[in-house]
């Protein structure tokens, strides 16, 4: 079993190869310039890698890459062979990131409490304390308390 060293450093190798493969080497129109790779996790034996990449564009386009890839992961795989030059090269498997939608959501949540935290505000702009100005008990003064 590998270290995880040396899973970290196989995974950037990974990474370099392919987005380096993928923007010079393969002709493929669905692989255009628009596939991002975003980060790559290799299992502790070092046999499998997966592969997170994101898509600039609709979802036509982001299906049209996952196709791209999959047919493409032969030439990556013998790339990332090459250049890792370790007994066994590990399997890619190629996964969407699901981060460019999560922090599109988050941006809406986001907005919508500011939203809220500006009504509020506008809410409260002219508005004065139900109670006295200053709500503290003070001690009572000695005549009052003598009587």
């Amino acid at each position: 079993m590998a270290d995880n060293a040396r899973a970290k450093k196989l995974a950037d190798l990974i990474q370099e190869v392919v987005a380096g493969k993928l923007q010079r080497g393969i002709k493929d129109p669905r692989l255009g310039t628009h596939v991002t790779i975003t980060d790559v996790r290799v299992t502790g034996d070092l046999r499998e890698a997966t592969v997170f990449y994101t898509v600039y564009g609709d979802d036509e386009e982001r299906a049209s890459a996952a196709a791209g890839l999959q047919s493409a992961k032969g030439i990556l795989r013998s790339a990332v062979g090459a250049a890792a030059g370790t007994k066994f090269t590990p399997t890619l498997t190629f996964v969407a990131d699901a981060l460019p939608e999560n922090a599109r959501a988050i941006e809406d949540l986001l907005d919508r409490v500011r939203a809220s935290d500006a009504k509020v505000r506008e809410a409260s702009s002219g508005a004065t304390y139900a109670g006295d100005a200053d709500p503290y008990r003070k001690p009572e003064d000695e005549d009052t308390a003598s009587e």
